[in-house]
């Protein structure tokens, strides 16, 4: 069955930098373009970055742009999320996220807390 894991979440400083990984299995991994979402306390889950399958394209929130980027390594099936310059605001549960056939898939979340 399909899973993705994530990990590298924290408390980080103002200005600190993570990296988030979301190790996939169950599913052709280098077939499937990959999203990181976030949800903060009393918001909406919102997206954060995309990366197509082969990784020659990305998108990115107008919020993090400049600051995260999102890569992935397919013969690891693992994607990344690099970021950097962090603020408060970005203090979120970040998800990984596939859409595979009909079904959307979610990992379990890592806790990013930015704070001094």
């Amino acid at each position: 069955q399909v899973q993705l894991v994530e990990s590298g979440g924290g408390l980080v400083q103002p200005g600190g930098s993570l990296r988030l990984s979301c190790a996939a299995s169950g599913f052709t991994f280098s077939n499937y373009a990959m999203k990181w979402y976030r949800q903060a306390p009393g918001k909406e889950r919102e997206l954060v970055a995309a990366i197509s399958s082969v990784g020659g394209s990305t998108n990115y929130a107008d919020s993090v742009k400049g600051r995260f980027t999102i890569s992935r390594d397919n013969d690891k099936n693992t994607v990344y999320l690099q970021m950097s310059r962090l603020k408060p605001e970005d203090t979120a549960v970040y998800y990984c996220n596939a859409w595979i056939g009909r079904s959307d898939y979610w990992g379990q979340g890592t806790q990013v807390t930015v704070s001094s």
